[in-house]
Order: structure tokens, then sequence, then C-alpha cells
């Protein structure tokens, strides 16, 4: 289920940076970037519990 809502998120982030990228790059695309980091760090932490529960 983890890999699954990850693939969904990169998914919503690879279409959010091409929005980005056409639109204001300036400012989109650092918000695009701030979402993709909070993102890796939240599918991260979601490793790190799916690890420990085993």
């Amino acid at each position: 289920m983890i890999h699954s809502h990850e693939t969904l998120v990169r998914a919503h982030l690879s279409a959010r940076l091409g929005e980005a990228e056409q639109c204001r790059p300036g400012r989109q695309l650092a918000r695009v970037q701030r979402t993709d980091r909070r993102a890796e760090r939240l599918a991260q932490q979601a490793r790190l519990a799916l690890a420990r529960a085993f």
C-alpha cells in the first residue's frame, strides 16, 4: 500500500512540476520542489514505520 501511495504522490508531483514549468517558473517551481521534498520525507517516514513494524 505504501508503494502505491508513493507512486501516486510522485505522479501528482510530476504533473504539478510540468504545470509549474509552463506557467510561472519561479514561484510555482519552488512550491512544487518544497512539496516534493515533503512527499519524499513522508515516504521515508512511512518506510521506516513499516520496517519497525516487522
